[in-house]
């Protein structure tokens, strides 16, 4: 069944359903404490971990609606192939152009955690300057395709994020890599892009959707992923909010 409305998950099922399994995963690995200081080192308390990547996830079907594209031909309601991933074309009977969203799970969370972790951890510069990095990188691998909008592929924003995380402070890898990947997927492939839009024939154009969602997800799970490199962050200092 087609989605018809500006709600719907971005990626067909059998992808969905693998982010599913990964999510739960890292929920197995918090639940044993294998994962929680590793959240707790990217400067998220350990009772918030399950809830960010549940709304990410939940939230990438959520889309809401800030501009509208003139009117052109729509692609046909299904499923598109690109670079291994497969993007949900939706029903848009009632929007007779492209519809300009910001997706809730994979540009409105990022955005409101990412800063978070920029003013906790107080790298502003080199948050900054990643972010750039790894835009400039996602744009240049960025493409347009018809019926779904932009799109990228899923390995590069986690990759490119976390090696350029790691050349600018080891110590704080984690939360460096989860902000630059979040926001240079979002401003390389999305927003650099948002007048190549016209012409493509998506009905929903969505921030953070599909095409970029996927790469989004997996940064988060990346960023984890490198906390342990930095070391185990002492206690008091958890407890008394300090950097580390």
């Amino acid at each position: 069944m087609q989605p018809s409305s500006m709600h719907y998950f971005p990626l067909a099922w059998p992808f969905l359903l693998a982010l599913g399994f990964l999510f739960f995963v890292v929920v197995a690995l918090v639940e044993l404490g294998i994962l929680r200081y590793a959240y707790e080192r990217m400067g998220v308390p350990p009772r918030y971990v399950l809830a960010v990547l549940l709304l990410s996830l939940l939230g990438s079907a959520v889309n809401i609606p800030v501009a509208q594209l003139p009117p052109e031909r729509m692609a046909a309601p299904g499923v598109v192939n690109y670079f291994g991933m497969q993007y949900v074309v939706p029903t848009m009977r009632e929007y007779p152009g492209t519809v300009i969203a910001i997706n809730v799970g994979g540009a409105l969370v990022p955005i409101i955690l990412s800063l978070f972790l920029v003013v906790r951890n107080g790298f502003y510069g080199r948050a900054a300057v990643a972010t750039a990095i790894v835009a400039g990188v996602v744009h240049l691998f960025a493409q347009p395709v018809r019926g779904v909008g932009i799109t990228e592929p899923m390995f590069i924003p986690p990759i490119v994020a976390a090696i350029t995380a790691m050349a600018l402070g080891w110590r704080k890898a984690a939360p460096l890599a989860y902000v630059a990947g979040s926001l240079g997927t979002l401003i390389g492939a999305d927003l650099l892009n948002l007048g190549r839009i016209q012409g493509l024939g998506a009905p929903v154009a969505s921030i953070g959707g599909a095409g970029t969602f996927d790469g989004v997800f997996l940064t988060g799970i990346l960023a984890v992923l490198l906390a342990p490199a930095a070391g185990r962050p002492r206690s008091e200092d958890w407890e008394t909010g300090h950097n580390i």
